[in-house]
């Protein structure tokens, strides 16, 4: 049997832009992506806590150490700049893996840079 299971979280990010004349995804900073091990068209869900919507999409990469959390597409009617989001990913694991597993949460300040 294979579990979904968090993978990493990306807390409290804050949206820096929206662009709805986009294909779709979340545009996410390297170095958030990096640290929250996620690769670039990889599948997230996005929590938007202003307005409570939650949507599926995938990552595009923004330039590293911008701070950039760029809704894109159809999700940028879904959230706006300044709001506070959380970035979920998930893996699927079996039984035997689940010991050995930990998610990876990253929390960042105002500006989306890692808190320590």
């Amino acid at each position: 049997m294979l579990r979904a299971m968090l993978k990493s979280k990306i807390h409290r990010a804050r949206v820096t832009k929206t662009h709805l004349e986009y294909e779709g995804s979340i545009g996410i900073d390297r170095h958030l992506m990096d640290a929250a091990r996620l690769i670039a068209g990889e599948q997230v869900h996005v929590l938007n806590l202003n307005t409570g919507s939650r949507f599926v999409t995938y990552v595009i990469e923004e330039e590293a150490g911008s701070g950039s959390i760029v809704l894109n597409g159809p999700a940028a009617r879904l959230g706006a700049v300044g709001d506070p989001v959380i970035i979920l990913s998930y893996c699927l694991l079996s039984d035997e893996e689940l010991s050995g597993h930990s998610a990876v949460i990253i929390r960042v300040d105002g500006s989306n840079r890692l808190l320590p």
